[in-house]
């Protein structure tokens, strides 16, 4: 019998009111705070808080949590690399666990050609060194990124993010040089004669901005999440990730992949883009990789590596207990979680097929894994999109033990950690029918 989801108290209970209180009084007032979830601790998919409620949770701290909570061998992993040593500088000094993730890494990367690993805190982190990397290697300085774009939040890495206006508001100057182009989704170019033929892969846009504004021989880099993540959970049609491949290679553009929340197994292959079979110049990750400890990296062709002693560096990236928690996270993703991804996504996505023909609300269907976009739209002719819908849900699946977030105008992100079982997808799908069946 399973012990959650589990609400003993309205969330949020009085020990969690406590901790909003003391939390809203000193934390800086950029914090989002999607709910007033108040964790105590959690194992699997299953997260209690600190009044006692237990929650399935369907958002894995924005797919942070990819082996669930307090997986015991990443645990162990941890428990035993923090009784050897915490910290030494990766930079300037040399330790077996940073040299093995750096060559698991390269070694698992897509595509023949040898890499070389950066280890970085975070996916902004790798996106900024992926930025200075381009450029270093290149001797170009302008960077093509995508309207719907999530890379950082960081002064480069926010630059290149178009999701929302209020993520740019008041920062500027930015990067100079950034030039953002439509996603290959649902828009139709000047070139193409209806939107079907533009959706099939189309550049058009791109090869407008090489013809009015930017010559092809400035850009260093284009920057593409294989699978757009805050922009909603959006895919691109078939091809398009070739085609701008194929289009990199005619400029000597590198070709950089955003997998910070696509990558480490959550569409059912280790990287998103081996669903196309390409290999990007440069590859970023973070987010999965270390199971909800703070680890990411780029990783980049040989090739392009040329940049010398001092150019980069970081003094906490590639600490030992990350490390050890992300060698522990690629063992299970590679020997099971990802075959149980591609299961418990095809069982999430049939569950959603059904839903979609149930309730009018649901604009589209759409997701590769454990990485799925469920859009909500007002009417399905004009897919007008629906976020109060999509707040309403949200927050109600709070109340009801299931945890949720959103993404992009109205798209309900699911992206639940790799350890999922049947009846964690048939209560999450049986919680969203009767929220939905209230809300419609």
């Amino acid at each position: 019998m399973r012990d959650y989801p589990r609400i003993l108290v309205p969330p949020p209970g009085p020990k969690a009111q406590a901790i909003v209180r003391r939390d809203e009084k000193w934390t800086a007032p950029c914090y989002i705070k999607e709910y007033p979830l108040v964790i105590s601790h959690g194992r699997g998919p299953m997260v209690e808080d600190v009044d006692g409620n237990r929650y399935l949770d369907f958002m894995a701290g924005i797919a942070v949590s990819s082996t669930g909570y307090s997986h015991p061998r990443v645990v162990a992993a941890i428990k035993e690399a923090a009784d050897r040593f915490l910290h030494i500088c990766g930079s300037d000094f040399y330790y077996e666990g940073m040299a093995a993730l750096c060559e698991r890494l390269g070694r698992l990367a897509p595509g023949p050609s040898r890499k070389r690993v950066f280890l970085t805190n975070s996916g902004t982190e790798a996106t900024e060194g992926a930025i200075k990397l381009a450029r270093f290697a290149t001797r170009r300085t302008a960077i093509i990124a995508f309207r719907g774009a999530f890379h950082g939040r960081t002064t480069g890495a926010v630059t290149l993010t178009s999701s929302k206006a209020r993520q740019h508001a008041g920062f500027g100057p930015l990067l100079p040089d950034v030039h953002h182009v439509p996603f290959g989704y649902r828009y139709r170019c000047q070139f193409c004669a209806d939107l079907d033929e533009c959706n099939r892969g189309c550049l058009g846009t791109i090869e407008e901005l090489f013809a009015r504004q930017v010559d092809p021989g400035d850009v260093a880099a284009i920057f593409v999440e294989p699978v757009q993540g805050e922009g909603g959970y959006v895919f691109p049609p078939p091809g398009w990730l070739r085609d701008l491949r194929e289009l990199c290679d005619r400029h000597g553009i590198l070709l950089v992949a955003d997998e910070v929340q696509s990558g480490v197994g959550r569409t059912g292959k280790m990287w998103a883009c081996e669903h196309e079979a390409v290999e990007p110049d440069i590859l970023l990750t973070a987010k999965g990789l270390g199971s909800g400890m703070p680890i990411g990296a780029f990783i980049a062709k040989d090739s392009i590596s040329t940049w010398e002693s001092g150019s980069h560096g970081s003094t906490y990236g590639g600490n030992p207990v990350c490390c050890a928690a992300a060698m522990a996270t690629l063992d299970l993703v590679e020997s099971e979680l990802m075959a149980n991804t591609v299961k418990m996504g095809d069982r999430l996505m049939a569950g959603l097929r059904k839903l979609e023909a149930k309730h009018a609300c649901i604009g589209e269907v759409r997701g590769q894994g454990l990485m799925m976009g469920v859009e909500f739209v007002k009417d399905r002719r004009t897919r007008e999109p629906a976020p109060e819908l999509l707040d309403s849900l949200v927050l109600n699946a709070f109340q009801r033990g299931l945890l949720l977030l959103g993404a992009g105008k109205s798209t309900l992100r699911l992206a639940p950690p790799l350890v999922v079982d049947e009846q964690d997808v048939d209560t999450a799908l049986a919680i969203i029918d009767g929220l939905l069946g209230e809300l419609d």
